[in-house]
């Protein structure tokens, strides 16, 4: 564009407005979820006065939420009747098996909410937060965090396994680093069933770790190690260890520290498995993944979104000689494997 074009653009506070009242959003899904109304609308179309009927709750609250979320594009509206949008349908019905609504009782619970909204401008000025980077191990939040984001989780655990399920030979001995709700390590253990995982994370976490290991009946090829992974030793011998979203809570000599541990622990031809959200380089696009940057500058000291550049500078530096990217639709994460 030369210098004498003009860029016409509509003068407008409208994204201003939606910004500053963007926590509606967050507080509508916490009460659509509470009360099942994208389970309740699944298959079927139903008016306010209907779901209030069901949910014993005003039918003015009923109809101002439904409208919010219609307004949201997480509902439709015909005439007086609401129904569910195909996206809905899928990741907010509880009975779908991509259902992600869980996720709402970490990103909107007290703790969350308080990272971000109660001093932004001094996380700002710090560059990071202690957020819950320094909260103590055996602190509930990481069993809330372990039951709800299992549901952001199983979508890019399933893309891994499929691609795990490619190899000539799969992998024999796993390790997962900070397992949370296990589901990286399970799907590995279906579609190698030679394979054993070794889970490491919070004792209290493990437990939620072993429960859905035991519910996925892989249980009897799981071990569960407790601790933190730049203090525990990791026992070696691994032909593939996980390390999924995990790497953006921490620096970059942070990063390259555990990338190094985890290649002295590989067996010869081992691999890393990485799951990131990664911007371009320009950090401002995808739009979720250059926005999660946000996040890290929020809820840890020094936690970031890394480019595929950084991440591949961190793995030279850590010795890996091949790093491969490939995305993980429809998630909005990347999946990273060294040799």
């Amino acid at each position: 564009m030369s210098s004498t074009q003009v860029v016409h653009e509509e003068v407008s506070p409208a994204l201003l407005v939606e910004a500053m009242f963007a926590f509606r959003k967050t507080a509508a899904m916490k009460a659509a979820i509470e009360f099942d109304v994208f389970t309740r609308l699944a298959g079927d179309r139903k008016t306010a006065a209907m779901l209030a009927s069901e949910l014993g709750c005003a039918e003015r609250g009923v109809r101002i939420l439904c409208d919010f979320l219609a307004v949201s594009g997480f509902l439709t509206k015909g005439g007086d009747n609401y129904a569910l949008t195909p996206s809905s349908q899928v990741f907010l019905d509880r009975r779908s098996p991509a259902y992600m609504g869980a996720a709402i009782d970490f990103l909107g619970s007290p703790q969350m909410v308080s990272l971000l909204l109660d001093d932004p401008a001094a996380y700002v000025r710090n560059g990071g937060s202690v957020g819950l980077a320094n909260v103590a191990p055996d602190n509930p939040v990481w069993v809330k965090f372990a039951r709800a984001m299992g549901a952001f989780t199983g979508v890019s655990a399933k893309a891994l396994a499929s691609d795990v399920a490619t190899w000539s030979t799969p992998p024999s001995k796993v390790l997962d680093i900070a397992a949370g709700p296990g589901f990286f390590g399970i799907e590995i253990a279906k579609v190698a069933p030679s394979a054993r995982v070794v889970a490491l994370d919070w004792k209290p976490v493990l437990a939620v770790t072993q429960e859905n290991a035991t519910k996925a009946g892989v249980a009897d090829r799981f071990t569960f190690q407790a601790g933190s992974a730049f203090e525990v030793d990791w026992g070696g011998g691994y032909d593939l260890i996980l390390l999924p979203n995990f790497l953006h809570h921490f620096d970059v000599d942070g990063c390259i520290a555990l990338l190094k541990k985890a290649r002295a622990n590989l067996v010869p031809g081992g691999r890393v498995g990485i799951v990131e959200f990664v911007p371009n380089e320009d950090r401002v696009s995808p739009e979720f993944p250059a926005a999660f940057a946000m996040v890290m500058l929020a809820t840890t000291p020094r936690g970031d979104a890394y480019t595929q550049r950084e991440l591949a500078d961190m793995a030279e530096s850590a010795g890996f000689r091949v790093v491969a990217f490939k995305p993980l639709p429809p998630s909005p994460a990347s999946l990273i494997f060294l040799e």
